[in-house]
């Protein structure tokens, strides 16, 4: 049995149980069937794929991330049904492109496949949003937002979500980012000695960060008489 057949677990399981993969190879594995079902597919639109120590890595078209990811979501084949993280990586050197990453677990089949997305400097840092497919999503765009600048368009909610929306020195993760940050320290502070905390959540946002009870009560009566505190 190949280490990709579907596996099941619990009272489904089989005699066999799942177990840690050893030796893997850095590179020139076996890669994750979903790869070669992708390139069947959407041919030109996957344009390369590697396997690095056993993970299966494919690079897709800017343009149809989106239509990609859902199919590998909603076809039964596939089932990636876990969106594990959004990310960027930002490399050195100027002329390499900054990478979108999406990391999907088929919990069904056992599966694990890491999508990039390639996006050249100077020009638009833009991708398609998955929010309509993964609800998780949303906060995993927003902090890839506010770290790297990427724009997920059609992103319901795209604002800051680690710094407050009126931070001024850029996106921390991205190389050009000075590590003492491009205002004083006592600017810095003054900023953000500044912020009205209320403006960065919506009540629901309190609610399910369990803050509510913690609030002053002046802000807990102005919340629950629904005044608007967010954008």
């Amino acid at each position: 049995m190949s280490r990709f057949d579907i596996l099941r677990t619990g009272r489904a399981a089989a005699s066999g149980q799942p177990s840690t993969l050893k030796a893997v190879q850095h590179r020139d594995a076996e890669a994750n069937p979903s790869a070669a079902a992708l390139a069947e597919k959407f041919g030109g639109a996957v344009k390369r794929r590697e396997v690095i120590w056993g993970e299966t890595i494919v690079y897709v078209d800017q343009a149809r991330v989106h239509e990609i990811i859902s199919w590998l979501h909603d076809d039964p084949s596939q089932q990636y049904d876990f969106l594990a993280d959004v990310t960027a990586v930002e490399y050195r050197d100027a002329e390499v492109p900054v990478e979108v990453v999406w990391h999907l677990r088929s919990l069904p089949y056992r599966r694990f496949l890491r999508v990039k997305v390639q996006l050249p400097k100077g020009q638009p840092m833009a991708v398609a949003s998955v929010y309509d497919i993964y609800k998780s999503a949303d906060w995993l765009e927003r902090e890839c937002y506010d770290m790297f600048g990427i724009q997920f368009s059609g992103h319901p909610d795209l604002r800051r979500i680690l710094m407050w929306e009126s931070y001024k020195e850029g996106f921390p993760l991205r190389k050009d980012f000075p590590l003492r940050g491009r205002f004083s320290r006592s600017e810095q502070l003054r900023q953000s000695l500044a912020q009205n905390p209320e403006a960065r959540y919506s009540m629901e946002e309190l609610s399910i960060a369990d803050a509510f009870a913690e609030l002053p009560e002046d802000m807990k009566r102005r919340l629950s008489k629904g005044e608007r505190t967010g954008e």
